[in-house]
C-alpha cells in the first residue's frame, strides 16, 4: 500500500543537534519526508540516543572535521531538497558547509537555520536557552504569580513554538516558492523572532487598554477567577477557562453557586472574594470527582493531568494520543494526515552504509579511514 503522507518524496538532511531543529525534522519525517541525520562521532553532554525527535529518520555518523567528511556532507546536501542546521552563526561556514558554498552547487536547496538569537545582532554569538529567549521577548515576565519570580516554563513556548514551528513554516514557504522559481532560500529562524511574533496579541491588547505588564493581573495570566487553576481535596488541580458568559454560567451551575450570590463575572473589585469562594468549593471534592461533574459540559473545567495519565484519559485515549513502543510512549502525529508515522528511532550510524551506497560513494574506504561509522 502506498504511503499516503503528504511529504513523501521530500529529501532532508539534518545536522544533529538538540531541541527545536531535530523536533522540526521529526515533524517533517512524521509527515513522510526522508530525513537523514548527520550524527557526530561523539554525542554532546545532553544529547539523547533514544529521543522521540529521532523517529522515522535515518542516521549516518560523519566526522565533519575532515575533508572527506565535508565531502560526504556536501554530497548529502546535493541529494537533499532541504538542509536543517542549528549551530551558532559561522560554524557551518567554517566547515565549508555554509549556504553560499552549498547553494552554489545546488541552487534549489532550502537552507534552514535554527538559532536562539538569530544570525545577526549583539547576542548572535552568545549561548542561551529557552528561558533566556523568553526573557528578552516579554513573554517570561508575563508568566507566573505576581508575588514570585517568573517560573522557568517548559521549553514549549520558545524552543518548539517560536523555534520549530516557525522553522517549518519557513521551509514549507520556501519549498512553495522553489516550485515556480527553481531557486532555494536561506530560512533564518530565530526563537526570539518566533516568540516575539506570538506576543503580537498582547501588544495589541495593551494598545487597546486590555492588558497590563503587571504579572497575574490580566484575564489570561491567572489574574481573574474564571481563568486559573484551583486545588482540590486530594491536592490535585482543575483548570478553569470559563471566559465567555455562557460557559461561566455553566461552571457556576456545576459548582452549585447561585449567580446572584457570586456577583458579576467582570467586577474586578469582587475578584479576590470570588477566587476565595471558588477555592473553597473546589476543595470539597477530588480532581477526579470534579472531572465527572463537568464531564460533557461546556463549563471549560478540566482535570490537570500528569503526562503519565494522558494515555488513560477518555478523550485522549479515543484519539490514540499516545502509543507505547518498547519502553517508551510516543505522541501521535500532529496534524493527522494520511498514514501513521514510523516509530523507529535509529542508533547513531544505523544507516551509514545504506546512505553512502545511495550516494554512490566509496563506502569501504570511508569506513576504513574512520571518516564515517556504521552502528
Amino acid at each position: 500500500m502506498a504511503d499516503a503522507r503528504p511529504l513523501v518524496g521530500l529529501k532532508i538532511v539534518e545536522f544533529a543537534g538538540i531541541g527545536p531543529a531535530p523536533y522540526a525534522g521529526q515533524l517533517l519525517a512524521d509527515l513522510g519526508a526522508d530525513v537523514v541525520v548527520i550524527d557526530r562521532p561523539q554525542r554532546g553532554e545532553i544529547g539523547l540516543a533514544q529521543s522521540i525527535d529521532r523517529r522515522g529518520k535515518r542516521s549516518i555518523v560523519v566526522d565533519l572535521k575532515t575533508e572527506a567528511g565535508t565531502a560526504v556532507a556536501t554530497q548529502l546536501a546535493s541529494w537533499a531538497d532541504v538542509l536543517i542546521e542549528g549551530n551558532r552563526p559561522g560554524v557551518m561556514e567554517r566547515l565549508g558547509l555554509g549556504p553560499k558554498a552549498l547553494m552554489a552547487i545546488k541552487p534549489a536547496l532550502i537552507y534552514a537555520r535554527m538559532t536562539g538569537w538569530g544570525q545577526g545582532g549583539p547576542r548572535a554569538m552568545q549561548a542561551g536557552h529557552d528561558i533566556n529567549y523568553l526573557s528578552l521577548t516579554g513573554a517570561l515576565h508575563a508568566m507566573g504569580d505576581a508575588d514570585r519570580p517568573p517560573p522557568p516554563p517548559l521549553n514549549l513556548v520558545g524552543d518548539f513554538g517560536g523555534g520549530s514551528m516557525f522553522l517549518i513554516m519557513g521551509i514549507l514557504a520556501a519549498l512553495y516558492a522553489a516550485r515556480s522559481t527553481g531557486k532555494g532560500q536561506v530560512v533564518d529562524a530565530a526563537i526570539v523572532d518566533g516568540v516575539n511574533s506570538m506576543m503580537g496579541m498582547f501588544h495589541g491588547l495593551h494598545a487597546a487598554g486590555g492588558w497590563t505588564p503587571e504579572r497575574q493581573s490580566n484575564w489570561l495570566d491567572g489574574g481573574v477567577p474564571y481563568y486559573r487553576c484551583y486545588p482540590c481535596s486530594d491536592g490535585r488541580f482543575v483548570a478553569v477557562g470559563a471566559i465567555e458568559a455562557k460557559f461561566f454560567a455553566e461552571m457556576l451551575a456545576g459548582l452549585g453557586i447561585e449567580p446572584e450570590d457570586f456577583g458579576p463575572q467582570h467586577e474586578v473589585g469582587l475578584h479576590a472574594k470570588q477566587m476565595a469562594q471558588l477555592e473553597a468549593v473546589f476543595a470539597e471534592k477530588t480532581m477526579r470527582e470534579w472531572a465527572k461533574v463537568f464531564g460533557g459540559s461546556d463549563a471549560c473545567v478540566t482535570p490537570v493531568l500528569t503526562y503519565e495519565e494522558v494515555a488513560t484519559d477518555p478523550h485522549m485515549a479515543a484519539r490514540s494520543a499516545l502509543t507505547t513502543v518498547g519502553n517508551m510512549r510516543h505522541p501521535a502525529v500532529a496534524p493527522r494526515m494520511g498514514a501513521a508515522a514510523s516509530a523507529d528511532m535509529p542508533e547513531d550510524g544505523a544507516h551509514t552504509t545504506e546512505i553512502l551506497d545511495m550516494l554512490g560513494m566509496a563506502t569501504d574506504s570511508l569506513l576504513a579511514s574512520r571518516t564515517v561509522r556504521q552502528a
